[in-house]
């Protein structure tokens, strides 16, 4: 009967422990970001899932695969989602820098340890981390960016793969971005790219369904993939500025403009 009562007092010990963490989370949150809610792709941070929604289907995802020049974004524009000029005959030979390398991180995950994909060197002007709690995450997007920031991300609807842009919108030039990895432990892939500008797109669908497209605007392609870059865009890495649309689970933190007070959208 005492070993009984030992197993549930432990139990219960787990639960409470489990809660109090949530909620120091949330807290957390709350202090440094008074009066605004937690954004979508932080929620596992602050409230840990009971069962995990892993493994990131390669769908959600496919908004990485839409490359597009600068000049493109403008009111009216047709977006198509995804690499539909690109033929990958050899991933094996695949680099994995810039805009892909997140991606890539995050989708072949399944098959690394969570070490080996944080502890891959950065790439040229790339500074990153990995946060696996809210705490580091703001932490280190402060020593970034400063205390006036606030957190932005997209949200695709997985059934349209065809938008038009209605408006652009100029975020900054700074950004820290947060990729959100294909493991079982919530851990998000930081990382800040030197000479980008973030804007904010809002798109509709053809029967009228809305969306949000974070995009980021590649000033320096030095880095990227040649491959992709001249099969897609039939362009070269260093020629012309290259943008990328940002998938749901990833989020930028970017300096708040607006007011002096740090908030959250």
């Amino acid at each position: 009967m005492e070993f009984g009562h030992l197993i549930i007092l432990a139990f219960l010990c787990l639960t409470l422990r489990n809660i109090d963490a949530s909620q120091s989370a949330e807290d957390y949150w709350h202090s440094v970001f008074p009066n605004t809610s937690v954004p979508e792709p932080l929620h596992d941070l602050v409230w840990p899932p009971k069962k995990s929604n892993l493994p990131i289907k390669v769908n959600e995802e496919k908004q990485y695969w839409t490359l597009f020049f600068e000049h493109d974004l403008h009111p009216g524009k047709m977006m198509h989602l995804g690499l539909h000029n690109y033929s990958d005959t050899n991933p094996s030979t695949r680099t994995t820098s810039q805009p892909f390398g997140a991606w890539l991180q995050a989708k072949l995950s399944e098959n690394y340890s969570l070490d080996e994909v944080c502890g891959k060197t950065a790439g040229k002007g790339e500074h990153k981390f990995c946060a696996a709690s809210l705490e580091s995450m703001v932490g280190s997007a402060i020593s970034k960016l400063g205390k006036n920031i606030r957190v932005v991300s997209s949200s695709f609807d997985e059934k349209h793969d065809r938008y038009s842009v209605e408006e652009v919108k100029k975020v900054g030039e700074k950004a820290v971005m947060c990729h959100r990895l294909n493991f079982e432990k919530v851990v998000f892939y930081c990382h800040q790219v030197n000479a980008t500008i973030t804007y904010m797109v809002p798109l509709v669908a053809s029967d009228g369904a809305k969306a949000k497209a974070l995009t980021i605007c590649h000033h320096d392609t030095r880095g990227m993939d040649p491959v992709v870059l001249y099969q897609v865009l039939r362009v070269k890495p260093g020629t012309v500025p290259v943008c990328h649309f940002v998938g749901n689970k990833t989020l930028a933190w970017v300096p708040n403009l607006g007011t002096k007070e740090s908030c959250s959208a």
